[in-house]
């Protein structure tokens, strides 16, 4: 059940598809050298990026949105098939850490995205995106590749 945009600190967080103009966006999220260390996950050249993004896109098996903060692409989240079980996954940019806004966006996502269990993994010294996870209610359940791993069973 969908329940709308969130209201928040500096607007108010909502949900959409994701556009191509949004693509550029989410590109510099991902070039940020501090969120990249913070996911353990490098970022990838513009091409890369890109053609990622048209598979995302064009992927049944995917849920993907961009994440709003009043118009303002923010971030991405991500809902996807990974080693046999559901993952969810998201990108915020760095200035809008600290802020809610992805307990937020993961709030309204898991309203979209149905399936039960979901899974996330997330690298130890990223404590904020632990944080998101739990205040939205995944339990930690082992590790796996240096990541914790985390899940929702409802």
């Amino acid at each position: 059940m969908h329940r709308g945009p969130h209201s928040h600190r500096s607007g108010s967080i909502s949900l959409r598809p994701v556009e191509a103009d949004d693509l550029p966006i989410l590109f510099e999220h991902q070039r940020d050298p501090a969120a990249c260390t913070m996911a353990a996950f490098p970022s990838r050249k513009r091409t890369d990026f890109m053609a990622h993004w048209d598979k995302i896109v064009a992927s049944p098996s995917v849920t993907s949105r961009t994440v709003l903060l009043g118009n303002a692409v923010v971030g991405n989240m991500l809902a996807f098939d990974y080693e046999g079980r559901r993952e969810v996954g998201y990108w915020i940019g760095r200035q809008w850490w600290g802020r809610g806004v992805a307990t937020q966006a993961l709030v309204e996502f898991l309203n979209v995205e149905p399936t039960r269990p979901i899974y996330a993994g997330v690298a130890p010294n990223n404590a904020g995106s632990i944080r998101v996870l739990e205040k939205c209610g995944f339990a930690r359940c082992g590790e796996k590749d240096g990541h914790i791993d985390f899940v929702l069973n409802d």
